[in-house]
């Protein structure tokens, strides 16, 4: 075993500076008009060449390759979840499912009151099943839909659903990435999450109600909005569904990876994809045709390579030496408490992800109420600024010059309340975990 120790050595420092300026270009992605796939990916080859080139140099080419292998395992294992999550999502997009819900609110004719509490719930708990991207843009999409006549609801009620997507998928393994990513790594159980639903509720429901008061009186006149969903859009639905019961028990009952459940369940969408098709061929419905793998080619694969870039290079970092060096002057010089809550407020301008799987890596010995408050940290404090989370940046794009940076930040104060208020809950109600 050689001494992998090599924060002080001229390739640490090398693979620091890349690392660094890949991020910051990354940060500068919309100046730029460069995918950010492209600097972490490039980051993460020249990271690891300089790891392949020193431990080859030290006498250790399959300590390196070991390293490697580990890492690609950890990703892949992460791919696949994400590829049938994904599809799914994608595919009830394709059978209108998300236009019959816009279609539904807007018809109802409600106050403005009433349709910011309503979103604000459905955010929540949507993004619990789906993820807060994907709650927060098609949740968005309603939020324009009924404000527009009244800019102010718009602005108000966009923080409150960036605020409650985070906060709904951080009590969920499939909610956000990072707790995804917790649960394959075995660190909580599935049920384990659940622990967090109760301070979840906190950290939206207290800036909600701050912001609530902030409301435009009246409601938006009832619009007729018609929206026919396509056939089989309920099977999607059963099947998304049994497909996260499989990954589920893959994990709890049979100790295998929840991607290969989910690639099982997959499965049943192709099934349920080649059932619609041969039935519309009988009965010449175009409507009913239903081709999942063109579902999966719409994958959003500048994310996917994403992840692959920071994964291998925060994980190059880790072989390194440096994510050793963290967890030392985090978790033992200040305590994990202090240091769980310092990353979550960091995660609002550092992408959760790589912090996430740098604590991971560093596996710095924490409780299970400990990796509870890292995941509940790191899943809301993003929304602390609009563009501390993927939810916040999308709908930036989305409700472009009525959401933004700024107006977004006006209201970070009560958001910071929620938060603090969410981490005392926590403590106080799940102190038997630390």
């Amino acid at each position: 075993m050689v001494n992998t120790d090599l924060t002080g050595h001229w390739a640490g420092y090398l693979a620091l500076a890349i690392f660094v300026i890949a991020y910051g270009l990354v940060i500068a992605e919309e100046a730029l008009h460069l995918r950010k796939s492209v600097p972490v990916m490039i980051a993460a080859g020249l990271i690891w060449g300089l790891i392949g080139f020193v431990f080859t140099q030290m006498g250790a080419p399959d300590e390196v390759h070991r390293h490697a292998v580990e890492m690609i395992a950890d990703y892949g294992e992460l791919l696949l979840f994400l590829l049938v999550a994904i599809t799914y999502v994608n595919t009830l997009e394709e059978r209108r499912a998300f236009d019959l819900l816009r279609a539904r609110l807007v018809a109802r004719g409600l106050s403005y009151r009433r349709l910011f509490w309503l979103t604000g719930i459905l955010a929540f708990f949507l993004s619990a099943v789906l993820d807060n991207l994907t709650t927060t843009l098609v949740i968005g999409a309603v939020v324009l839909a009924l404000g527009r006549d009244s800019p102010r609801f718009v602005t108000i009620t966009a923080v409150s659903t960036v605020v409650a997507a985070n906060a709904g998928g951080a009590f969920s393994p499939f909610g956000d990435i990072t707790t995804l990513m917790v649960w394959q790594e075995g660190k909580l159980a599935f049920d384990d999450f659940f622990a967090l639903f109760v301070p979840s509720v906190v950290n939206w429901l207290v800036p909600a109600v701050i912001l609530s008061f902030a409301l435009p009186p009246g409601g938006p006149a009832p619009a007729e909005e018609t929206a026919r969903v396509k056939p089989g859009v309920w099977g999607v639905v059963v099947l998304f569904a049994l497909t996260i019961i499989t990954a589920v028990l893959f994990r709890n009952l049979l100790s295998l990876p929840p991607a290969l459940g989910m690639m099982l369940g997959l499965g049943y969408l192709q099934l349920w994809a080649w059932a619609l098709s041969s039935r519309a061929g009988r009965r010449k419905d175009g409507e009913m045709v239903l081709d999942s793998f063109h579902q999966m080619a719409r994958v959003e694969w500048d994310t996917l390579l994403f992840f692959f870039g920071i994964i291998f290079a925060v994980g190059g970092l880790g072989v390194l030496g440096y994510l050793a060096l963290a967890s030392e002057l985090l978790y033992t010089g200040l305590g994990p408490t202090t240091a769980n809550i310092l990353i979550g407020i960091l995660s609002a301008i550092v992408d959760n992800i790589p912090l996430m799987f740098a604590v991971l890596k560093m596996d710095p010995g924490l409780s299970q109420g400990q990796w509870l408050l890292i995941t509940l940290t790191c899943g809301v404090g993003g929304s602390l600024l609009s563009v501390g989370s993927a939810a916040g940046v999308a709908l930036m794009g989305q409700a472009r010059g009525t959401y933004t940076f700024m107006s977004h930040l006006k209201w970070s104060w009560a958001i910071a309340l929620g938060y603090a208020a969410s981490i005392v809950v926590h403590l106080w109600l799940n102190a038997s975990m630390f």
